[in-house]
């Protein structure tokens, strides 16, 4: 049975993703820094809650380690925590501000990624999905056809053309396994504010596709609901 560890699964994305992996058939340990929400989550979907602060060292290890001891293994890692950030005019950003982001949307993955590898290595097929998102694309925030042009979020879109470029070298840096990026596309979460034309299923179809495809699918890619993409 395949063994999912999902970080930031208490609500929106995340949990959808436990949801539906979970009635795939994957054995799904829900990670998640707010202790009620993560355990309620996980409680509803007959999953594992595992408290997991990507911000906090102590607490990845820790996740890493509990899970060694009752899973000893993992087969998917979804590093799908992230926050927004400040939106609008950048001219008050500052650098504890950029800082909070980053910790959280590239650093968190970093964190988990590490942490988790040695339980990765014990998979037969071993794969990592990072959430990023079309908003840290050039080509698609520069195209007045598309939403992702209409949003100034300095610091989050910054933060996820960094995850993008993460996974691509981890894909080069670790052939045996395989990482792949996801562009969820506008979906309706809180996320959003609930504003995306899109349902939160919808939203979380390129995380399931990547998250169950067959070994030899491929590594290094970034995929959106509609199919590979470029992020430049």
């Amino acid at each position: 049975m395949t063994i999912t560890f999902i970080t930031g699964a208490n609500k929106g994305l995340g949990r959808e993703t436990a949801r539906r992996l979970s009635d795939l058939g994957h054995t799904v340990i829900v990670g998640a820094r707010d202790v009620e929400r993560g355990a309620e989550a996980a409680a509803a979907l007959a999953a594992r809650f595992v408290a997991t602060d990507v911000s906090d060292d102590a607490s990845v290890a820790a996740a890493a380690a509990g899970v060694a001891e009752h899973e000893g293994a993992i087969d998917v890692l979804i590093n799908n925590a992230g926050i927004p950030g400040p939106v609008g005019d950048p001219s008050n950003l500052t650098g504890t501000e950029a800082l909070g982001v980053f910790d959280v949307n590239v650093i968190g993955a970093v964190r988990v990624t590490t942490a988790f590898l040695p339980l990765l290595r014990r998979s037969p097929d071993p794969v990592i999905v990072n959430v990023s998102s079309g908003m840290g694309s050039l080509a698609l925030t520069h195209d007045p056809s598309r939403p992702e042009s209409e949003v100034i979020a300095p610091l989050y879109t910054a933060s996820k053309a960094a995850l993008t470029m993460l996974t691509t070298q981890y894909a080069k840096a670790l052939p045996d396994i395989r990482i792949n990026a996801a562009d969820p596309g506008y979906t309706a979460t809180d996320f959003t504010g609930h504003s995306g034309p899109q349902t939160v299923t919808e939203g979380t179809d390129a995380i399931v596709r990547l998250a169950t495809e067959k070994p030899g699918a491929g590594s290094g890619r970034f995929v959106s609901r509609h199919g590979e993409i470029a992020w430049s």
